[in-house]
């Protein structure tokens, strides 16, 4: 059964009082249950907090880089993580990935998203075969356009591999703001499942027209940078957590920043990356317990640019 969220779903949600969570799933770190939301055109349930690789995971296979690596998987996986996205951008964060993966060999799987980032039919399609290889599977539950680079060729050549059943979803993604437009007119006129863009605290331009569009299409929301690539913890240093945060259960700024990007009912998971155990258990942790209204979001907005 398709689920999908009208634009009208999408304002009565934010403005609710408690926004709704879909379900449940795993134990994350620090207690209680991960929070789960649905695909939109599947109701398959994702964990709200996923891994991203770009960069801590671009390591060789020496054991001391990858020990600290594995652990993060294993906590992942087992505090309800599903989302590990990856890219062949990445550099060897893919083959890491699947590396570390079939090491763990959970049950059920992870979701594997990755993407493709090249240009031409046939390269995009040698591509993708060696993401396979590397992340050890012969399907990939959700393949992207990276940053989309040539789109018009590769969405085509993905939507043939969803009907052959070697990939479950389809996905667009950009790094840029300016490139919101064109995200917001390919969602509707490709028909692509996922969508992933940058989305913070304290960038918060995807609220205008785009998260909203998302919603109203019946696409996913993955978000990338929701930390800004540390630099929100660097502007919060040495400043205590607002009382608020005991309100939604935070007790850290990582919990205080994750909450907030995925409180946001267009979002269906965040995908901060790390290479240390304790800050995975940290984002984990941001995935379980309350959720800020919509009242509380706007002060959380507010205080942060204060």
């Amino acid at each position: 059964m398709s689920v999908r969220m009208t634009r009208r779903t999408f304002l009565r949600l934010s403005a609710g009082s408690m926004l709704a969570v879909a379900g449940r799933a795993g134990a994350a770190e620090g207690g209680g249950a991960m929070t789960t939301r649905p695909v939109p055109r599947t109701g398959e349930p994702l964990a709200v907090v996923g891994l991203g690789t770009w960069q801590t995971f671009d390591v060789g296979s020496a054991p001391a880089d990858r020990a600290p690596l594995a652990e993060v998987m294993q906590i992942f996986l087992a505090g309800g993580g599903r989302v590990v996205d990856s890219s062949p951008m990445y550099g060897r964060a893919e083959g890491v990935a699947g590396d570390l993966v079939a090491a763990a060999n959970p049950s059920p799987p992870p979701f594997l998203a990755t993407k493709v980032w090249t240009t031409g039919k046939v390269a995009g399609e040698a591509q993708m075969r060696e993401s396979m290889r590397r992340l050890r599977t012969d399907r990939i539950d959700l393949m992207q356009v990276h940053n989309l680079l040539d789109w018009e060729t590769h969405l085509p050549v993905l939507r043939t591999w969803k009907e052959q059943g070697r990939i479950r979803y389809t996905g667009i993604t950009h790094y840029a703001p300016s490139s919101f437009p064109l995200l917001e007119r390919l969602l509707t006129t490709e028909k692509v499942d996922f969508v992933q863009l940058p989305y913070s605290i304290a960038t918060r331009e995807a609220e205008k027209r785009l998260l909203p569009a998302a919603a109203d299409a019946g696409v996913a929301v993955l978000v990338m940078r929701p930390f800004e690539e540390g630099a929100l913890f660097s502007a919060v240093r040495g400043k205590p957590l607002p009382p608020w945060a005991a309100e939604i259960g935070a007790a850290s700024w990582a919990q205080v920043f994750l909450k907030f990007v995925v409180s946001h009912p267009a979002v269906t998971s965040a995908i901060p990356a790390t290479r240390r155990p304790d800050h995975m258990r940290d984002n984990l942790a941001a995935g379980a317990g309350p959720l800020p209204d919509d009242r509380l979001r706007r002060r959380m907005a507010a205080d942060f640019r204060s």
